[in-house]
């Protein structure tokens, strides 16, 4: 007889939630973009992360609907299954949401090699990208396992370094230094309105991890009710830092400066000459790998998980017995970020996980449409119409700020995953045995 699994237990209350969301999206991101940003846009970098803001809360909205429509269903792949009713194109979501974790990672581990971490060593940046990946995939492979008390503690510190720069520009201001004016300021020769839509795209990437929320509403307290409020609370929180921190940057350091710098929050520091350069620097890398090691786990996990349903080769579900952590997943996604290393710096990775990121919300918004036919018993948030389709044109809208490079480097990503998937099919259909190995990360004891 079949052994019915217990269910997941409830025990995400509000403040929890809240806490996850926020810890998902903020940190490395701005850390290491916001001088990317200023060489875009010029001073006015706040305005890209406000509009970017918007942006995302659009999409949010879209999984607000479907997490309290289906609460027991977590993640855009399952909503495009449940939408379309197309393998094919749930395997397509997902392997882009699989794809943006490892991209993001290779990118997280060129801002840790950046300047934040040669205040301390004095290193080649892609050798210590390659060494970080490396450490964080041998710290996955170990047996990570995050609570939410252990990312209360990580956001606590990720957000007291957000805060520490709006709290020295309003030193350095009030001493009567920097310039609060350049905040107004535009990259001389650009146009305005193209600069801050081509620089959103760069923000939109500070705003990326509140979709992995997604596969909490098993767990979270009275769901329906909680969900919004935390998905939104946490965005609009993170939204008020960012600009914060971008109008705090600028008027303290010119906008060439930061966008030299691949430490720039590091730099107003130094201006303010009040707080070691040290100090913030083991911040900034603490915010930067707690992202990267979190980014991997859910890679490495997601990739045993396709690879346990028959989407992917079943050779990535292998586990180490003792450790029971999927070592051939971590190994791959490992390989594929420090590959991805080398293929262009952080302006271009970030480009490319919002590129991918931009297939999985398209398909989420369009999702929320399709399933309005699909009326459930009990009460959920339902967002207005226009939301969902803003939300689509909105993607839309910044997948035309993509370069060739960045569609390129996505669809040769997306590509090797349609091939797997593709040699997995047939392999299946020819009936070759499955060997999984044991279940990653089970609980038996």
């Amino acid at each position: 007889m079949a052994t019915a699994q217990p269910a997941l237990s409830r025990s995400v209350s509000a403040r929890l939630l809240y806490v996850f969301i926020l810890g998902d999206v903020l940190g490395a991101g701005v850390y290491a973009l916001v001088g990317v940003m200023a060489g875009e846009v010029g001073g006015a970098v706040w305005l890209p992360l406000l509009v970017a803001l918007g942006l995302a809360l659009l999409t949010a909205g879209s999984y607000a609907e479907l997490v309290t429509k289906y609460p027991k269903a977590g993640g855009a792949a399952v909503f495009t299954e449940r939408a379309f009713k197309s393998p094919a194109l749930s395997f397509l979501v997902g392997f882009s949401m699989l794809a943006a974790g490892v991209t993001s990672a290779a990118g997280l581990s060129i801002a840790f090699a950046g300047e934040y971490f040669t205040t301390f060593i004095d290193a080649p940046t892609k050798l210590t990208a390659v060494v970080f990946l490396i450490l964080v995939a041998l710290l996955n492979a170990r047996g990570i396992k995050e609570s939410l008390r252990a990312n209360f503690v990580m956001t606590a510190i990720e957000l007291s370094g957000l805060l520490l720069i709006i709290i020295l520009a309003a030193v350095v201001l009030g001493r009567g230094d920097g310039d609060l004016s350049r905040v107004l300021d535009f990259k001389e020769g650009s146009t305005p309105a193209f600069a801050v839509l081509g620089a959103s795209l760069l923000a939109f990437y500070s705003y990326v991890g509140f979709e992995t929320s997604a596969n909490l509403a098993e767990e979270v307290k009275d769901v329906r009710h909680v969900y919004p409020r935390a998905l939104f609370g946490a965005l609009i929180t993170a939204g008020v830092v960012y600009v914060g921190v971008g109008i705090a940057a600028v008027a303290v350091v010119a906008p060439d400066t930061l966008a030299a710098s691949t430490g720039p929050l590091l730099e107003v520091v130094h201006v303010a000459d009040i707080v070691p350069d040290k100090v913030f620097a083991a911040i900034a890398l603490i915010a930067v790998a707690n992202g990267a090691l979190l980014t991997m786990i859910m890679a490495s996990r997601l990739t045993y998980g396709m690879a346990s349903q028959g989407l992917l080769p079943p050779v990535l579900a292998r586990v180490l017995p003792g450790r029971r952590t999927p070592w051939v997943a971590i190994a791959v996604t490992t390989v594929a970020a420090i590959i991805l290393v080398f293929t262009g710096g952080l302006q271009v990775l970030a480009e490319t996980v919002v590129l991918l990121l931009l297939i999985v919300f398209i398909a989420t918004n369009v999702a929320v449409l399709v399933l309005r036919k699909d009326e459930v018993a009990e009460d959920h948030f339902r967002v207005v119409t226009a939301v969902p389709v803003l939300g689509v044109l909105s993607c839309l809208v910044l997948l035309t700020q993509q370069t060739a490079g960045t569609w390129l480097r996505a669809g040769i990503l997306l590509a090797i995953g349609a091939v797997l998937h593709l040699v997995t099919r047939r392999a299946s259909a020819a009936g070759k045995p499955v060997d999984a190995g044991e279940p990653a990360d089970s609980s038996t004891e």
